[in-house]
């Protein structure tokens, strides 16, 4: 569905572009191709290893920053504002003090959000911006929300995981739900917890909307080497992630596959742990620590690789299962919140139960041993992404839920 010229949109997040974060781009440039106008904020800037990208640098020129922005900057609007809006000013400060966190540092990040808040509406007002959507329910959310409320205008945002239940972003949750025109949620499974806050009558707003993947830029499969199988794991190297229970999966597959070996593509803060628990485990020469990939780059390792496995505790709906599926690698992932609803156990890829490694390790050899079962999996897994996380198919299907919810005057 295409967007007259008056329905102009905002994107606000904490960071833009971020690496792990390439949906947000991919939704972005959907909806443009579709005629929307969207501006893109974000309260601080990437770091130099988030801009790596041609695309992502584009995105870095074109967006405002609200913490780049000098002192005189945040004084002029705070006064601008209080003098043209008084009421609306007072009224969203008290707003901002009550959709906090208890505590010293609530109090401090809530002042902090309203701040920002205040330039930012000044500039999506400058812009003629007519709806604001975030991602995340964060603090950047919070900020999208004040903003909003300054202007009068419309707001919305897309919830995608457990860390947005979680403490503090999940106090405050229930209330952004019933603030918000709508609420965007990348799976059922998160819809539900979306739910479970609110009262019956504000599930009307909430749809499930699939953070979609873009089809025709994919890579194809890489040929198989004939050396010995690879199994690849994509994401941030973190507690949450599960890695260390893959390193012990893959420990007691390597006795059954020695010639297999394991990539993983990703940092963070668990990566020494990571690389000292592959040595104790006496798999130190099979694992291979890439570190952070571009979206090409990774996408090219998912590629050549034999399987792609995510052992994560938490997840929301990873896009990285879906670009696997798609490109026609056959996948292990944990049995977690929206997982289930894009991997179906046995015909699609494989689930194992959360944390229980002997099951992951299974799996793995399932994958290493039996290439006809891999070659039906990736067959059907195909056709699933196709119909349901096809990236234009998201991004029209979010076109005609922002028409309804905040320009239905524009709605034919």
């Amino acid at each position: 569905m295409s967007s007259p010229d008056s329905a102009k949109l905002a994107y606000l997040t904490s960071q833009y572009p971020a690496a792990s974060h390439t949906f947000i781009r991919r939704e972005i440039a959907a909806l443009r191709e579709l005629g929307w106008t969207i501006d893109t904020f974000s309260v601080r800037p990437p770091g130099p290893d988030e801009t790596r990208s041609d695309a992502d640098r584009s995105e870095f020129d074109r967006t405002f920053y609200i913490l780049e922005q000098p002192a005189v900057a945040f004084i002029g609007a705070h006064l601008a504002t209080l003098m043209r809006r008084p009421g609306k000013y007072l009224k969203t400060f008290g707003l901002a003090l009550g959709h906090r966190q208890p505590g010293a540092r609530g109090l401090f990040l809530a002042c902090a959000h309203f701040a920002e808040s205040v330039l930012l509406s000044r500039e999506l007002e400058r812009r003629e911006v007519r709806h604001l959507h975030n991602h995340f329910a964060n603090s950047a959310a919070t900020v999208g929300l004040l903003a909003s409320k300054l202007l009068g205008i419309g707001w919305s945002f897309t919830m995608h995981g457990i860390s947005e239940t979680d403490y503090p972003a999940g106090l405050m949750l229930g209330r952004k739900i019933e603030e918000s025109d709508f609420v965007a949620c990348v799976s059922w499974f998160g819809r539900a917890q979306g739910m479970r806050l609110v009262s019956p009558s504000q599930w009307v707003k909430m749809h499930v909307v699939r953070c979609g993947i873009p089809l025709e830029k994919l890579p194809m499969r890489a040929p198989v080497s004939s050396a010995g199988k690879t199994i690849v794991c994509v994401g941030r190297l973190s507690p949450e992630k599960g890695q260390a229970g893959l390193l012990e999966a893959f420990a007691s597959v390597r006795t059954e596959h020695p010639e297999a070996s394991l990539v993983l593509a990703g940092d963070g803060p668990d990566r020494s742990n990571l690389e000292e628990t592959a040595k104790e485990l006496g798999i130190g020469d099979a694992v291979t620590f890439v570190g952070r990939l571009t979206e090409e780059e990774a996408m090219a390792e998912i590629a050549r690789s034999d399987a792609l496995v995510l052992p994560s505790f938490m997840e929301g709906l990873p896009i990285v299962l879906m670009e696997a599926m798609a490109i026609g690698v056959p996948v292990v992932a944990s049995r977690v919140a929206g997982i289930p609803e894009l991997v179906d156990d046995g015909k699609t890829g494989l689930l194992f139960t959360p944390s229980n490694w002997e099951e992951l390790g299974d799996c793995m050899d399932r994958l290493l041993s039996d290439d006809k079962l891999c070659a039906a999996f990736t067959e059907q897994a195909k056709a699933r992404v196709r119909d349901e996380f096809d990236g234009r198919k998201s991004a029209t299907k979010l076109a005609e839920i922002l028409l309804q919810a905040s320009f239905p005057k524009l709605v034919h």
